[in-house]
């Protein structure tokens, strides 16, 4: 979900979009992980310091969106308040049962800090601590109403409605190959399909076939759900209607 809805900001067509550039930091430059399937770029900067400049560099021409994981930035971010004073930060979170399914499924040997959700909380502890507004929106709102939540997400940023974002018909973005079977559905998607009247059902069961193999994810839901349930408070109220 976090790359559709990428790809509903980039086709808004008034953005310069990057696809989660810090993750050459943590899995390039501090192998902090293993990501199967990364077909990492020679010329992409590698460091967080570095990775940042080139953003800065580039929102010179004109504004720039990019999704990102928190764990990959939650180190130095919260020391870099010039870069964080920057941005407008959008937490977009996912039930952990249904998030730790779909990453078992692409990548059984995923660890807890690359669940996320921890750190989604403490970087937004972390933002909350320098006066930084932060927005929150649940994946599950914007698959039930892709149109009206993310409507009430762009007038918290600032940003005129895009009614033709929600229409891909142009190609694949290219920085998308570089992590290409990471982002199938989004990638031969033509937009965002609405979730099954049983969606919650189907994830509990997925996760509960993955534990199954793996007992940790029950442990590992035990730490990151109350931090999801944090997190759940403070999302966007969705539109009536």
């Amino acid at each position: 979900m976090s790359t559709a809805t990428e790809r509903i900001m980039r086709e808004r067509g008034d953005l310069d979009c990057a696809h989660e550039p810090f993750m050459y930091d943590y899995y390039v430059h501090r192998k902090a992980g293993a990501m199967p399937h990364f077909d990492v770029l020679a010329d992409h900067p590698t460091t967080y310091a570095d990775i940042r400049d080139m953003l800065v560099k580039r929102a010179q021409a004109g504004p720039v969106f990019f999704k990102d994981m928190a764990y990959y930035v939650l180190p130095y971010l919260p020391g870099d308040p010039e870069f964080a004073h920057r941005m407008q930060h959008v937490f977009l979170i996912r039930s952990p049962e249904a998030a730790m399914a779909s990453y078992y499924r692409l990548d059984p040997a995923f660890s807890s800090e690359e669940v996320g959700i921890d750190a989604q909380w403490h970087l937004l502890e972390a933002l909350d601590s320098m006066g930084i507004k932060t927005v929150v929106i649940r994946s599950e709102d914007i698959r039930n109403n892709p149109k009206g939540m993310m409507a009430a997400l762009w007038a918290k940023l600032d940003l005129p409605d895009a009614p033709q974002a929600f229409d891909w018909a142009g190609d694949v973005p290219e920085d998308w190959g570089q992590v290409a079977s990471w982002h199938t559905a989004a990638s031969t998607s033509s937009g965002i399909k609405p979730m099954a009247p049983d969606h919650a059902t189907r994830a509990h069961e997925s996760f509960e076939a993955a534990a199954q193999e793996a007992p940790h994810l029950r442990d590992w839901l035990a730490h990151h759900q109350p931090y999801y349930d944090r997190l759940s408070a403070r999302a966007l109220t969705p539109p009536k209607g």
